[in-house]
Order: C-alpha cells, then structure tokens, then sequence
C-alpha cells in the first residue's frame, strides 16, 4: 500500500479540493510524504483559499484561481529556501484548503434565564434563543490561531467557543438595554446588531467574522408566562360578570339539548326560577328595574419616572421618590424626565403631574428684584 501512494503522489500534479459536506471549514490536502511536484496545477475555487505550510512554517495564500507552482510565482516560498532560479526537484509542503464561505443556520441560546430590572413587572427572568452565521475573513489566521495540524477541522469545533460569545454579550445587551419585556419583540433587530458587534473584534482576532446574528425569540419563564396570559385574558374578557352570564346560557343550552339525559326539566325549572328572580328585582309592573350599584373604578396606575443625569439614564423613580429627590435638590424644574406613553423626554416643569412637586419650595426670584 505505501508503494502505491507513492506511485499515485508522482503521477498525480492537480492540487484541488471539492467539498459536498458543507459544514467542513479547513482540508489537508494529502499527497505522499507531502511531495509537490515542481510545476503541478492548484486549483482553488470561488468560496475557497489555499494555504502553503513548508517546514511548520506558513509560507502563501492563494486566493480562487488557477496557479502553476514554480518558483517564480511562488516569492515568499522561495525566499524561506533559497531556491535558486533552476530550481526543479519536488517540495515537500502542506496544502490546506480554507472555506471562505458563509456558514448559516447556527443556533445560539441562553442555557439559564437572564436576570434583569423591568420598569413594568419589576425582576424578570429572560431566556433568548437565535441563530447566526460564520465566515472566515482571514484563511492564515484562522490556520493559525484555531486549527493548527488538524487535517479536516469542521464548524462544529469551532461554534461552541462561538455561541459562548454570543451568550455573553446577549447577556450584557439585554441587561444594558432598559427595554420593556413587552416591547423587546419589536427590538430583537437592534439587539442582533448589538451583540454583533460587541463579538466582532474578538471573532476577528481568530480570522473569522459573522456576518449574521438573529435574535428570534425572547421568553419569559413558564410561571411567568401563565400569569400573563391570564392577566391578558382577563383584558379580554372586559365584564366578568356577562362573561359568566354569556357563559352559564351556553352551558344550560347546550346541556337541555341533550336527549334523554334528564337535565332538561330540572334545567327549565331552574329557567324558571331565575326569571321569576329577576322579575322581583326590577320593580312594580311597568316600571323599569332600578340600576345597579356601579361598582368602584379601579384604582390608577402609579407612573414611574426615569431622570437623565450626565448622559445616563437613571430609575425609574416613584412620584414620592422624587418629591424626595427635589426636597434634596437632585432633581430640579429643568431636570429632563420620562415615563412610559410619555412623548419624548420633558423637563419636570413642563410635565402636569410633577408641577406640583415645586409648588412646596419657592421659585427663583425674578431678575431686579
């Protein structure tokens, strides 16, 4: 068998690589005792780079075309062996072909709930799941730095160290960002494009990029979940009360159109019952019922407040926080404030609701007096 390799090596002189896996990112090229003949054909394709590696040493890269190996095509490799111009014996290197091109359909996502301050629910558990794409940007350094000797290194060695990235700084972003959990839906673009680029220049320094990064679902956990469901439910539904009516009709109709189950008497009687009730309700014949006791309005929605300071953002604040804070003179009139639904950023002064917080302390006097 070794005798036959190095027959097929001497008569073998096209260099090229064709990949239908396409998931592999680096290939060795084998030939026997890693002997290239002088003058052999290298091809590389578009999406592809081939790297010379002579005596552990990174020697060229060629980029996609079609190359003749001979000294005077081949500069920094003649240079590392003193080849003289009349040089024609094979040269013993290593061939690696580098795929160049994108690499989708990764998946990412946070193995425990991220754990941050919503102005609406208060601490909230976050989980965030996407997808991403790789590409190598630069052949010699990805070699270099990430593959070493490895004969056929594929996207699974290296995305791991990747999603661990991604992790990270989705981590970071979404604690940093001060979005509402009902509003981080419609975010998730600029959120990508932040993570991108928090990773970009540790990506770069292994020779890759990724040139795609998705956020496609933030979630809140399971319990969380159901109470908001139910809270949404309850939205709506509107008027308890009809609902149940609506509710307990359906149930009786449905259950005295059964046959022969027996409900139908007991129900109508219970008909009965019920409209004689509410017959005695609504007064002396040819008068109309008197209305029903409204029930009390709910309480309102105490609104928080977030104050700029410096270029940062800070809060949110109760409307007693802040009367605080104005008693101590951290927060003046011309202090900017925000809360939600608020249109924009208004100083204190200007905002109805927190007015009256300045109406305890005097105003500056007015000039010439």
């Amino acid at each position: 068998m070794p005798i036959m390799d190095f027959l097929k090596g001497q008569f073998i002189d096209v260099i090229e690589w064709t990949d239908d896996t396409r998931d592999t990112l680096v290939y060795r090229f084998e030939r026997y005792g890693h002997e290239i003949k002088y003058g052999a054909k290298l091809t590389v394709r578009e999406g592809q780079a081939a790297v010379f590696v002579h005596e552990g040493q990174l020697a060229d890269v060629f980029m996609p075309g079609l190359y003749m190996l001979e000294t005077n095509n081949m500069p920094i490799m003649t240079s590392l062996q003193h080849w003289d111009h009349g040089f024609r014996s094979p040269f013993k290197s290593e061939v690696y072909f580098v795929s160049t091109t994108r690499m989708g359909d990764l998946k990412w996502g946070t193995k425990n709930p991220i754990t941050l301050r919503d102005p609406e629910f208060g601490p909230v558990r976050l989980r965030a799941f996407g997808t991403y794409a790789i590409k190598v940007a630069d052949p010699a350094k990805f070699l270099t730095e990430i593959v070493g000797t490895d004969g056929e290194f594929t996207r699974d060695e290296i995305q791991y160290q990747i999603r661990n990235m991604i992790v990270q700084a989705a981590s970071r972003a979404l604690a940093a960002s001060q979005i509402p959990v009902l509003d981080m839906a419609a975010n998730t673009d600029e959120l990508g494009k932040i993570v991108a680029e928090q990773i970009s220049a540790t990506i770069a320094d292994y020779g890759l990029t990724v040139p795609e990064l998705y956020v496609e679902n933030i979630s809140l956990p399971p319990a969380v979940e159901k109470a908001l469901d139910k809270r949404t439910s309850m939205g709506v539904i509107g008027d308890l009360s009809k609902y149940q009516q609506y509710a307990t009709a359906e149930a009786m109709q449905t259950a005295a159109g059964t046959t022969n189950s027996g409900m139908g008497a007991g129900l109508g009687m219970g008909m009965g019952m019920g409209m004689a009730h509410s017959m005695a309700q609504s007064g002396p014949w040819g008068q109309a019922p008197q209305a029903a006791q409204a029930a009390p309005p709910p309480p309102p929605v105490e609104h928080v407040w977030h104050v700029a300071e410096n270029g940062q953002t800070k809060g949110p604040f109760s409307k007693a926080r802040l009367g605080r804070m104005v008693s101590e003179g951290q927060v003046t009139r011309e202090t900017y404030v925000w809360t939600q639904g608020q249109d924009g950023w208004k100083k204190a002064e200007d905002v109805a609701e927190l007015a009256q917080l300045f109406t305890v302390m005097p105003p500056p006097p007015p000039p010439g007096i």
